[in-house]
């Protein structure tokens, strides 16, 4: 229950909203205050009075009910007590329905409507750097964070499968190429003969490159056959990273896909009197919308990646008929995203509204940013590689003896990845650094995944005790603090979604998992002073259990049951 939102609901105060109270709601340091609080410091410049007198009045008129048991003031605070027993009932019959439907904190609020999530777009012919992290792993995290709420969600890879680099490529390939040390270097292999072509490349070179691009277009068998070659040695190898880091997709239609379909949008936009000549190319002019004018078609008659985004957005409404499309998409391309938005809208399409650009920030390792022009692009699955090295390394000195160590290591390793990339709001840039996200005492998965661990230690060690009724005691104050944290989890799953912030739930997680150690410091099973509180104790040991590996399972990561 999201207890924040409830108490936020009941108070009346004309000029500020209820949203504003919520998030201005906090938990006193000292649990004999109050469970909740609500410093009213901010609120007395809009209600022109002294803090201490908004909260009198507040507390006075505030209805106390079966979750809040009062509402008091003290010094400017507005603090409520909860009906500790009522809600511990409550979240575990709420707890207990979750799961045995689709799992705690899942909803049917997205049934019968649609979410497309376009993610990852990686390069053919190109291996998978660490730039391309970010939008993979929070992509696939608002996939499974949408389907957790019912929404029927639409996984697209929008490949990056088209473009001149390619008869570069195949002008590389018949100069210097080997098939057979092609096979056997794969995707690597390729892009060093790209990236060799780009080096000696001579006028001759590039008007040879242009004349093999336009043989794959006119549909030059053997030109094509190349490409689909380079095609499927890229899909053979982003496939392992995809399956190391849990992510899926619905469709891999590319730039390519959309070739076809082009036409009749810009056959739109002509009848709507939208395009217009400027210095031989096709534009939308944009200059009143205080934007620079979107460019349709070259002056040489060519399309843009632009053109193919537009036609990409018609075809998934027609094809999915979504509720909301997604575009994770680094910040760097604001601009674009604001114009293809702008022109959808010019178009005359309500759905243009629901068109959204998830915006993230860069992620580079702390030896400097990553640059390709620099020359230190750094492959992800070297980053992964690394990271499960050096979770191995601290498994065997925190447990030597520990069975499976290779499987769990890539467990931990992937994890602490996907987590690095997760964990802060998603517009900051990160600077990723091995020992910090493998940190078994920070705000890592590590530490997530080590709690679950010890839980699952917990519940085995206990499983012959006398359990009485869980229900027939009131919660001490860690005990309670625990009910609390895990009855946030549906609404940071919620507001997950609704602001396109995974990091919500990475960090619903870690606090999560700092309440249940305090508690189990302080409140041991087996040393319970009834079997009514050794009941409570065991089902918030399992609750934590179940409510943490589903927010991990919600990010992509998995949970060791030892580690």
């Amino acid at each position: 229950m999201d207890y924040r939102s409830y108490i936020a609901e009941r108070i009346s105060a004309e000029g500020i909203g209820r949203e504003e109270i919520a998030e201005s709601i906090v938990v006193p340091p000292d649990p004999a205050m109050g469970d909740y609080a609500l410093p009213c410091f901010k609120f007395a410049k809009v209600l022109h009075r002294a803090p201490a007198l908004i909260a009198q009045e507040l507390a006075a008129a505030y209805p106390a009910d079966e979750v809040v048991s009062s509402a008091s003031a003290l010094n400017g605070y507005l603090n409520f007590k909860l009906n500790r027993r009522a809600l511990a009932g409550r979240f575990m019959e709420e707890f207990q329905e979750g799961e045995r439907g689709r799992g705690y904190g899942s909803s049917e609020e997205g049934k019968n409507r649609t979410v497309c999530i376009d993610y990852s777009s990686v390069n053919i012919a190109k291996p998978f750097h660490i730039g391309h992290l970010s939008t993979t792993v929070l992509g696939a995290a608002l996939y499974r964070i949408y389907g957790y709420l019912g929404y029927r969600t639409v996984g697209i890879n929008h490949l990056g499968d088209y473009g001149t680099q390619f008869g570069k490529l195949i002008s590389a390939y018949r100069r210097w190429g080997d098939r057979e040390e092609v096979e056997r270097g794969g995707i690597h292999a390729v892009n060093e003969l790209y990236v060799r072509f780009n080096r000696e490349a001579t006028e001759e070179m590039e008007a040879e490159a242009r004349e093999n691009f336009r043989l794959i277009e006119s549909g030059d068998r053997e030109a094509n056959d190349l490409f689909e070659w380079f095609k499927s040695l890229t899909m053979a190898y982003v496939g392992k990273i995809y399956d190391r880091l849990h992510v899926r997709f619905d469709s891999y239609a590319g730039e390519r896909f959309y070739l076809d379909k082009m036409q009749p949008v810009i056959d739109e936009l002509k009848e709507k009197g939208l395009l217009t000549e400027s210095q031989g190319a096709q534009i939308v002019d944009l200059e009143g919308y205080g934007m620079p004018p979107f460019l349709v078609l070259r002056s040489d008659g060519a399309s843009l990646y632009a053109t193919r985004d537009l036609a990409a957005a018609f075809y998934r409404k027609q094809t999915y008929d979504f509720d909301k499309c997604l575009y994770v998409v680094a910040y760097q391309q604001n601009l674009h995203f604001k114009q293809l938005f702008k022109v959808i809208e010019l178009m005359g399409k309500e759905w243009a509204k629901d068109l959204v650009h998830v915006a993230y920030g860069m992620v580079s390792l702390e030896d400097g940013a990553m640059s390709t022009r620099q020359g230190k692009v750094v492959w992800l699955e070297d980053v992964l590689n690394r990271c499960v090295e050096k979770a191995a390394q601290v498994l065997e000195e925190k447990n030597p003896d520990l069975a499976g160590k290779d499987a769990i290591a890539e467990t931990v390793g992937v994890g602490a990845v996907i987590f690095g990339a997760l964990y802060n709001n998603k517009i900051k840039d990160i600077v990723f650094s091995y020992d910090k996200a493998l940190n078994f005492d920070g705000e890592t998965s590590v530490y997530v995944q080590y709690t679950c661990a010890r839980c699952s230690s917990v519940l085995e060690k206990t499983k012959g005790l006398p359990f009485g009724d869980a229900r027939a005691v009131e919660p001490n104050d860690r005990e309670f603090e625990l009910i609390k944290a895990l009855g946030e989890f549906p609404a940071a799953v919620r507001s997950a979604a609704e602001n396109y912030e995974p990091s919500t739930v990475a960090r619903w997680c870690v606090n999560a998992a700092q309440t249940f150690n305090r508690f189990y410091l302080e409140c041991k099973i087996a040393q319970a002073e009834s079997d009514d509180a050794r009941a409570l104790r065991y089902f918030l040991t399992k609750a934590t259990l179940t409510a943490l590996s589903r927010g991990l399972s919600l990010l992509g990561i998995g949970v060791p049951e030892k580690m």
